[in-house]
């Protein structure tokens, strides 16, 4: 299998890492599941999947974002012989996938432009020796070069090819690649191979056409629950959006999070006005060099920048799984790409918020978005895609039933972690509205959709509204109520039947059996007025905050070592388990998911150090046995005590303890008494001329000003090593808190 060589040593390496490929041989997937990743169960359908996918035979997959997909060909990729080919148009995901993989001690690697000649050369003489267990590439890749990298490909030995995207296929789906087509020539070169397809989102239509354009060999198609239980989904009215943003942000403090934006220059306008509000983003759009654009992401990936603005351009390849909320500024073109963005949240299963700002000015300006050129086929399914967005805006039917509605799967009625469960609702005797629509209606013949009935109630001058209908006396009957209004009126009319939309290409307005009632006044119509926002449910299981804040530094450090992402190393879940476990030794890490053999071989010790010293001056003990063998439900979690802890350290600052007293009273570590000392400053607590100088002060600002934003990391490499990052915090709050009282004064 190798060249003589006289070095014993090698001899001896290569000897090791055979035994260890035959013991990965002999592994059930089960087995590779726990030693390899760290989790003791597979999810949904996943077992059943790998098991086909052994047999040789041909798969199709449906999961949603965050629900496991690559473990679907990863583990047969380490069970089969040769070699697995991944295809992916996401550079930034074959980057992540295959670091994570190499953390899991697994042979990967990926062939695209970002990497070197040499690089590239040594790739191929590890798929020469056969030493690579799974190869990312692109479609481009895959057809290069007139077939020649294909050819290449039939003189290896490769036991599985992985379509990851699948939907970019389909001319139906969200995304289509014209690329991607050449897809169907993977049966005709590599008949017995068998083809994993996998998509998160695709309808009944797309899922057809991926099927028929792949020319799998008798499929089978497994579709898992579209459901993300741990994400919550909220739809605010668009009107003061800006500051509804800043204050869904203060709920998020610290926290990871995506914003999508129409255009460019709405991203890089909003931006600006964050950065003048103190909250650090960068944007990620196509007119930004690529180089930015690189630049950008990586600072968001390594959680230096916690914020990323965005065009629908960026998130698609990010596999960061810490996200905690996707904030859609502007109305996304169809229900696919608001699932799959969305999505972006939450992927280690932890409570994720979801806030879209609609309007249905929106609506009305993605009409010529959607629209395709010389196909009117596809622009008419691209618009009745755009209308069940809206649709779904303008619905009072619980979010996720709506959600999971769409792509076929039943749901009861409430979910209680959607806006419309949450809120309460105040409602109001709308029987003369809804009897002024429904006249309308009438009036109208039941021959115009919902756009220009509103239009005629509004009594618009529109040119589109006939001239014999501004006659009637109808005509502008309701011009008292706003267009959005009317929109989200007529749409609770629709989910009381009291209105139906006809099917086809232009559905229309029709009364029901229900209608007479109204029209005729025997019957009266509550319509919803305003609604209170209720909070969502608390997590169940405790964990030690401080320990968590520790374990994240520890992390960082580790990840910086490896030049890889934090969240490679593990997961914020990991974390918040360990910080709520508190296993004491290696048997009982072993039951904290993510941590499999070779991360506890790699990590654990250094992880374990940290638990045990917190416990030790805590005087806490392991809360191992209260883990649950069998996987909890998404967005129950665990969550962080509460406590006085912040007014504990105040108590003593203001005895006239130092700082390095605290520490020692309190047994904790100075960052974390210097974090709740700047902490107090936003409560006006503590004054920042309380912890530092006025000549320390005004050198932080100024270094605030140059850098445009309050990212820490830049503003300490600028000041160097005679500022703490505790101090630059101070000053951060500091002007926070003064901005604040500015405003309020103003």
């Amino acid at each position: 299998m190798y060249e003589y060589s006289d070095n014993k040593k090698q001899a001896n390496s290569w000897i090791r890492r055979d035994r260890k490929i035959l013991l990965m041989h002999m592994q059930t997937p089960l087995q590779l599941l726990k030693s390899q990743f760290g989790y003791s169960e597979f999810r949904d359908n996943q077992e059943d999947i790998i098991n086909h996918i052994l047999e040789g035979k041909d798969v199709f997959v449906l999961m949603p974002t965050g629900g496991g997909k690559s473990l679907c060909y990863q583990i047969p990729a380490l069970i089969f012989e040769g070699l697995t080919i991944v295809i992916s148009p996401l550079i930034a995901l074959m980057k992540d996938q295959v670091d994570a993989l190499k953390l899991n001690g697994i042979k990967a690697a990926y062939l695209n432009s970002t990497i070197s000649v040499e690089e590239k050369s040594n790739i191929f003489k590890l798929l020469n020796k056969n030493e690579i267990k799974l190869l990312y590439i692109s479609p481009e890749r895959l057809f290069s070069q007139n077939g020649e990298f294909l050819d290449y490909l039939k003189t290896l030995n490769v036991s599985l090819f992985a379509i990851d995207e699948a939907h970019c296929i389909s001319q139906w789906g969200h995304d289509f690649r014209p690329e991607y087509r050449k897809l169907t020539q993977l049966k005709s070169n590599f008949l017995k191979t068998p083809v994993v397809a996998l998509t998160a989102t695709a309808d009944s239509r797309t899922q057809t056409d991926i099927l028929e354009r792949l020319d799998l060999n008798s499929p089978r198609t497994f579709v898992s629950s579209f459901n993300r239980e741990n994400i919550h989904y909220y739809i605010e009215p668009k009107q003061n959006s800006y500051d509804r943003l800043l204050d869904f942000l203060e709920e998020h403090p610290g926290d990871s999070g995506i914003i999508y934006c129409l255009s460019r220059k709405s991203t890089e306008t909003l931006v600006d006005k964050l950065g003048q509000d103190y909250i650090t983003a960068k944007s990620y759009h196509a007119g930004l060099t690529r180089e930015e654009r690189m630049k950008h992401q990586e600072l968001f990936i390594k959680d230096d920048v916690r914020i990323m603005v965005a065009t629908i351009a960026f998130g698609m390849g990010i596999d960061k799984s810490n996200v905690r909320f996707v904030v859609h500024m502007d109305l996304p073109k169809n229900i696919e790409s608001y699932y799959q963005e969305t999505g972006r949240a939450g992927r280690d299963g932890l409570k994720s918020d979801a806030l879209l700002f609609y309007s249905y000015a929106d609506v009305m300006k993605l009409k010529g978005f959607v629209e395709i050129e010389d196909n009117q086929e596809q622009s008419a399914i691209m618009l009745e895609k755009l209308n069940q967005m809206a649709d779904f805006c303008n619905s009072k039917k619980c979010r996720r039933k709506y959600l999971l509605n769409y792509f076929g799967e039943e749901y009861p009625d409430q979910c209680g972690s959607c806006d419309i469960c949450l809120d309460k609702h105040e409602k109001f005797d709308g029987t003369i509205i809804a009897q002024k629509a429904l006249s309308a209606v009438v009036r109208l013949k039941e021959k115009f959709g919902i756009n220009y009935v509103i239009d005629f109630l509004r009594g618009s001058d529109s040119k589109k509204i006939k001239s014999w209908h501004k006659e009637l006396k109808t005509y502008g009957i309701g011009a008292d109520l706003g267009k959005q209004e009317w929109h989200s009126h007529i749409r609770t009319l629709i989910d009381y039947d009291l209105l139906k939309l006809s099917e086809g290409e232009y559905p229309v307005l029709n009364l029901t059996d229900k209608s007479l009632g109204i029209l005729q006044g025997t019957e009266k119509v509550m319509l919803i007025a305003t609604k209170i926002r209720a909070k969502a449910k608390k997590a169940e299981i405790e964990y030690e905050l401080e320990l968590f804040e520790e374990l994240k530094l520890i992390r960082r450090e580790l990840a910086e070592e490896a030049v890889v992402p934090a969240y490679v190393i593990v997961a914020d879940s990991t974390l918040i388990e360990l910080a709520g476990y508190l296993p004491q030794n290696r048997e009982e890490l072993s039951k904290i998911s993510g941590f499999g053999e070779v991360k506890i071989h790699k990590y654990g010790d250094i992880f374990l150090k940290t638990v045990d010293s917190y416990c030790t001056k805590k005087n806490l003990s392991s809360n191992i046995h209260l883990k649950k063998t069998k996987r909890t439900k998404q967005g129950t979690g665990i969550r962080p005590k509460s406590g006085d802890t912040h007014k504990e350290t105040l108590g003593l600052f203001r005895s006239g303890k130092s700082i390095d007293e605290i520490m020692t009273i309190r047994n904790l570590k100075q960052f974390t008494i210097e974090g709740h000392l700047a902490q107090l400053i936003l409560t006006d607590d503590v004054q920042v001329e309380e912890l530092i100088s006025s000549e320390k002060m005004a050198t932080i600002q100024k270094a605030i000003d140059i850098h445009s934003d309050i990212a820490l990391n830049p503003i300490k490499e600028a000041l160097g090593d005679g500022y703490s990052y505790a101090e630059i915090r101070a000053v951060v709050n500091h002007l926070k808190k003064d901005k604040e009282v500015v405003a309020i004064d103003a």
